[in-house]
Parts: structure tokens; C-alpha cells; sequence
């Protein structure tokens, strides 16, 4: 499965979330898995979309024929996007599913691992992150990805804000000690995301 992240920095937000409802003519397309998105809940004019494809055959097959015409809704609507693919490589927590209905917030997490931690990284992300985020409370379902250049991403749906920040405070600083995590990772960067439900493909 291919992950598409969107993050733009929205200048007119009217305009832009009438375009975004305009994305539900991705319904039907070959390959096409969902998407989601809403509002950074830490700066009120950034919005992430999620997108979600069965292979990159079928995802570079739409962008050539039908994305731009769908995307011609919201041209002018928003400035400094950044468009970011990533392979799916395993669950975090079981099953995981393009749907968001049943959750209120998504973290997102991107992260550049030195070169040579890249598999200690992920091995820990298996052993210890994702074992701790299934077992939290609220937290619904969520996966791992990883790009060329040792980037990868950690996708993971909340029922609440609130239960995510539960687990925020209660474990990362011992997860993080025991994953050796400052070790492997060079930059991270993310945020949480609110779910606008209209915006739900």
C-alpha cells in the first residue's frame, strides 16, 4: 500500500474546505484505498490530507489522468505544500484500515533515521513503540512507512485528543530511553491532526 501525507498552509479556508469535499470524486478510482484529513490542532491555517493507494502502478495512473481536474477546486486556496510518498510496512496495534470515521485525532510523526540505524530503528518501532501505542487506551489503529533517504512515517488514530495525551505523558521518555531513539533518529517533526469529517473520502 502507498501513503500519500499532505501538509499546505492554508490562505483561504472556505474556499479550501469546499474543494477539499470536491476529493469524493475519488471514490471509484482503480487502486484507490481512502482519505482523510483536518486541521493541525497546534497552527490553525496548516491542514494534512491522507491518502491511501493499493500500489504506486495505480496512484501514478491517477495522477495522470485524473488529479489535476479534481485538485482545480482548490487552486489559490492554500501555499508551501509538501507532498510526501511513503511504503506501507506494517501495522502499528492490528488490521489497519484506510477509514477514519471512528476517530477524532490522528498523529502524525516523520522522522530521518541515521543511515545505518535504519534497521535498529525499525526493529524498535516493532519491539517497543508499537506495543506500548496498541496497549494505550483510545488509540484505534495506526501503521509504520518508510521512503528512500531512510524516512519514514508513524500514522497513528485516536478516539480523543485527550486519551492520546494520556499516553504522551505517561511513556515516551521511557520508551524513547529504551528504544535508544536520540541514537537512531535525526530530525523528527509532526503534529495532531482534528478530523474534519466532510473531509472523509
Amino acid at each position: 500500500m502507498l501513503v500519500k501525507w499532505i501538509r499546505c498552509t492554508v490562505v483561504d479556508r472556505r474556499g479550501f474546505e469546499r474543494g477539499q469535499r470536491k476529493w469524493a470524486g475519488l471514490l471509484g478510482e482503480p487502486g484507490f484505498r481512502g482519505q482523510g484529513g483536518g486541521w493541525s490542532r497546534r497552527r490553525s491555517d496548516v491542514a494534512h490530507v491522507f491518502g491511501f493507494w493499493e500500489s504506486r502502478a495505480f496512484y501514478d495512473s491517477f495522477m495522470a489522468r485524473s488529479h489535476d481536474r479534481l485538485a482545480a477546486a482548490q487552486s489559490g486556496t492554500f501555499k508551501d505544500i509538501q507532498v510526501k510518498l511513503f511504503d506501507y510496512s506494517f501495522d502499528v496495534k492490528t488490521g489497519f484500515e484506510a477509514k477514519f470515521t471512528d476517530a477524532d485525532v490522528v498523529r502524525v510523526a516523520h522522522l530521518k533515521v541515521h543511515a545505518e540505524r535504519a534497521e535498529h530503528f525499525t526493529l524498535m518501532q516493532q519491539k517497543v513503540w508499537n506495543p506500548a501505542m496498541a496497549g494505550s487506551p483510545g488509540m484505534i489503529r495506526g501503521l509504520f512507512g518508510e521512503a528512500p533517504g531512510d524516512e519514514f512515517l508513524v500514522l497513528s488514530m485516536w478516539r480523543s485528543e485527550a486519551e492520546r495525551g494520556k499516553y504522551q505523558v505517561n511513556r515516551v521518555e521511557r520508551l524513547s530511553a529504551r528504544a535508544q531513539t536520540e541514537t537512531d533518529v535525526l530530525d523528527v517533526s509532526g503534529d495532531i491532526v482534528g478530523l474534519e469529517p466532510s473531509w472523509t473520502v
